[in-house]
This record gives C-alpha cells, structure tokens and sequence, in this order.
C-alpha cells in the first residue's frame, strides 16, 4: 500500500515523487466525437445559468475532480461534436464555466478561494448541472468537502448527486479503463481496524436502459496502450526515478493493457462500495482492499453529506492505475500508477464520463 499527500498535483491521482516527471503519448490520438444518435440520444443542450452569482437548480449534479476528468467532461457533456486534442488534458480553464465562491468558510486556508466551476446542461429533458470542484478530501479537507456537498445540495436541489472520474484498481482483472459504478462509499481510517470503518450507503441503483446496451460500446475508446507506448513509458519511467524495472515488473499480467472494448461494471443498489482515502493509495497484486470496487479520494465523504440530506448519490470511476505489483516498493508502486494515470486519464475519463452520461440520458 502507498499513502502521501500529493504536494505536486491537488484533485487527481498523480503522486510522482519526481515533481518534473508528467509523461504523456507519443502520436497520442484525439478522443472521438460523440456518436449520441448511435444509441438513439442527443447531444446534452447547453444551458444559461443564472448570472446572479448563485447556482442554478438541476435535476442532477455531476461532480468531477482533475483536469483530465474535466476535459473528459467538457468533451462528453459540453462539445462532443469535435474530437478533442490530447493536449487538452492538462488544460485548466473551459469557455463558458464560472467560478463559484459564495459563502465561503471563514479561517480557510489562504490558497484555496473558490469552491469550483460549473456550467449547467440539459439532458433527457432534464437540467444537470456540471461541477469542477476546487475542494477535496485531501486539500483542504473534509469539513470543507462536507460544506460544499451541503451547499450543493441546499441551492441546486438535486435529487441524485453524480462523483465521476479517475481511481485506482483494486481487483487483479480490472484492466486501465475499466469504468465501475456503486452507490456505497467507505472512509478509510488509519490505524483502524477494516471493519470499523465507515460505510456510507443508498439504495440508488443506475438505470441500466443505456448502460448495459450493447450499442454502447460505439461511443467507447478503446484506451491506446500499444506495446511500445508502454514500453517508452518505462523507458522514462527508470530515467525519471533512477530505476531498472523491467514491463514485467511494472505491469503484473498486463493490467496497463486496454480491453478492446472497454468493461463497464453496474455494481449500484447493492452492497458494492469503493474505497476513499484521503491521499494516494493503491491496491495490488496481494489482494490489498480486493474487497472493495475502486479505491479513490472523496466519494465517502460525499456519500456522508448526502445522507445526512436524504439525497440519491452514486459514484461512477474509471480505473486510470491498475492494481500494482505487490513486489515492488511502495514508492515504485504509487509512482507507476501515477505515471499511467498521466498518460491514459483523459482516455478513462472520457469513457467514465460517457457512462455517467448514460445513466442521465436513459
């Protein structure tokens, strides 16, 4: 297992020891234009939110994390008539989201001054409204988490609240990409005993009408881990960290490698739960956390909001960071992970959030 706070990168997966190492693709390709009528929808219409500075109400709120989460959403939600640059991974601003920083907590910390950006769509005939959030279990805690869920759900008045985005593997068949769903979250506690810490569960469960349709797969993207990208991510992998690793090592039974079609798991109405830390932790070949579907950095938290409120909540994560080699040390562990996550993200992001999109447009 391998647990830090990430000083490099807040609200994403990244770790990296080595805080100039942010590897991408070679040739990487674009993600695809959204093929809406290929399962019988249209494209989600874009919405003028109020310009009072207060946020609008929807239906449902879908909340993500990272850039590469956000570019994915902007791309599937926002503009998914064009394909999409690579690049735009990494990009940190989108036309036509706002910040939003009302009624901040007093005695927050000095660098941390919004809540996040959003934009409001609508889907099914349905107002949704997208949230980027700036707030984080990690940074700037869970009491702010918490605050901003309860605003979330004070001034928008949704009946569902949507967490998507990256995790981390936590099952040894769960190839990069793989999108799993549950309606359960569970706080890690350190120093705790497993079966003391908390879960935080609904009965919501996904409608499955797009979901499980095989017509689904042709807005997929299959994640382009091609052999020699994997092997040129090595390659500067062990210049980066002083390492001689070989692909074995780094990728136990070819976890890094894409299902051609990517796996998308529906564990929501049941006792499924994912995993929330509030750092970089990873599962690995071991069976570390195999019990739970994903291992992330917020949901429970959100769960716990949200049922103190008597709100729908599920939480849809792509696994961007398979589970790791168990024989390896836990820094090489947190740091390949990391290092796949940079380069594939915005591709597992981008079929996560076409799955939440699913779920809304069913």
């Amino acid at each position: 297992m391998s647990s830090s706070h990430n000083p490099y990168r807040r609200f994403g997966r990244s770790l990296h020891a080595e805080a100039s190492f942010r590897p991408g693709l070679n040739d990487a390709p674009p993600l695809p234009v959204v093929d809406y009528a290929a399962v019988g929808r249209i494209a989600p219409t874009l919405s003028a939110a109020p310009s009072t500075g207060t946020l609008p109400q929807a239906t449902a709120i879908v909340i993500t994390w990272a850039d590469a989460e956000w570019a994915a959403m902007q791309h599937v939600f926002c503009a998914g008539a064009t394909p999409m640059p690579y690049a735009d991974r990494t990009r940190g601003s989108w036309t036509g989201w706002r910040k939003y920083a009302q009624g901040l907590p007093s005695g927050a910390p000095a660098d941390w001054s919004f809540w996040g950006e959003y934009r409001l769509v609508e889907i099914a005939a349905k107002p949704v409204l997208l949230f980027k959030s700036n707030t984080h279990l990690d940074f700037p805690g869970q009491t702010y988490l918490e605050a901003l869920i309860a605003l979330l759900i004070r001034e928008v008045a949704p009946s569902l609240i949507l967490s998507i985005g990256t995790a981390g593997g936590a099952h040894t068949t769960d190839h990069v990409g793989t999108v799993r769903a549950v309606s359960a979250g569970t706080l890690y506690q350190a120093g705790q005993p497993q079966a003391d810490w908390p879960v935080y569960s609904n009965a919501w469960r996904a409608d499955d009408t797009l979901l499980a349709s095989p017509d689904l797969a042709k807005l997929l993207f299959a994640i382009p881990t091609t052999p020699a990208e994997l092997a040129t991510l090595r390659t500067s992998f062990n210049k980066a960290f002083g390492t001689g690793y070989t692909l074995a090592q780094l990728d136990p039974n070819g976890l890094n490698s894409g299902d051609p079609v990517p796996l998308i798991v529906d564990q929501t109405g049941g006792a499924a739960s994912l995993l929330t830390t509030a750092g970089f932790v990873v599962g690995t070949t071991a069976g570390d956390f195999a019990t739970y579907s994903a291992i992330e950095e917020d949901d429970a938290v959100i769960g716990r909001a949200c049922a103190a409120s008597g709100i729908a909540f599920g939480f849809v994560r792509n696994i961007s960071d398979p589970v790791q080699n168990a024989a390896l040390p836990t820094t090489a562990q947190g740091n390949w992970g990391s290092a796949v996550y940079d380069a594939y993200g915005l591709y597992t992001s981008y079929n996560g959030a076409v799955a939440a999109w699913a779920v809304l447009a069913a």
